[in-house]
Formats: structure tokens, sequence, C-alpha cells
């Protein structure tokens, strides 16, 4: 498990320019990511989301985030997300960690 404070300063330096993780806040260039663990990609209401991110049809978990965090545009090719992703494994178990407390 990561460290969740850490977690908060890697969103809020790499994520937070994109996405917002509050209830009921509006979407930004990215979609909201709260509610997001055990949610299928492409199924936040209200987001327009690529067509790959729609039919690539997993559900969001610890370990399809960390996957997906390395490279965004390898584990969904085709997606609008431009980030490039996040290469330190604890940097990526921090943010997750960080997730898992603000979007449930």
């Amino acid at each position: 498990m990561g460290d969740v404070a850490k977690g908060a300063k890697i969103f809020k330096t790499k994520c937070a320019q994109c996405h917002v993780v509050e209830k009921g806040a509006a979407h930004k260039q990215g979609p909201n990511l709260n509610g997001l663990f055990g949610r299928q990609t492409g199924q936040a209401a209200g987001y327009a989301y690529s067509a790959a991110n729609v039919s690539k049809g997993i559900t969001w978990g610890e370990d399809t985030l960390f996957e997906y965090l390395l490279a965004p545009k390898k584990y969904i090719p085709g997606t609008k997300m431009v980030f490039a992703g996040i290469k330190k494994e604890n940097e990526r178990r921090d943010l997750i960690a960080y997730l898992k407390e603000s979007c449930a």
C-alpha cells in the first residue's frame, strides 16, 4: 500500500490540471475520478470518452490502475489522455492510495 500524503502531492502536480476527485464536481479536460474504483473504463456520466476507452472494458482497481498509470497510451491505445505516465512504482502506489481514499 502506498502513502496517501505523498499520493496527494503527486495528484496535485501530475493529475489535478485535468482531473478532480470531489463527488459532484464538474469534469475538466479529463473526467471526474470520484467513484473510479469498481467502474468500467469510459463510464463516468457526462464525459465524452474516446471510443478506445469505452471499448477497453476493464474495471478499474488497484492492479489495472497500476498498469495503466505506467503508460496510459500503451494500456489503452487511442485514449485521449495525453499524460505520458509514471515510471516509478512507488509513486504509482502512492497515487493509487490517495485515489482510493479520495474517490470513494
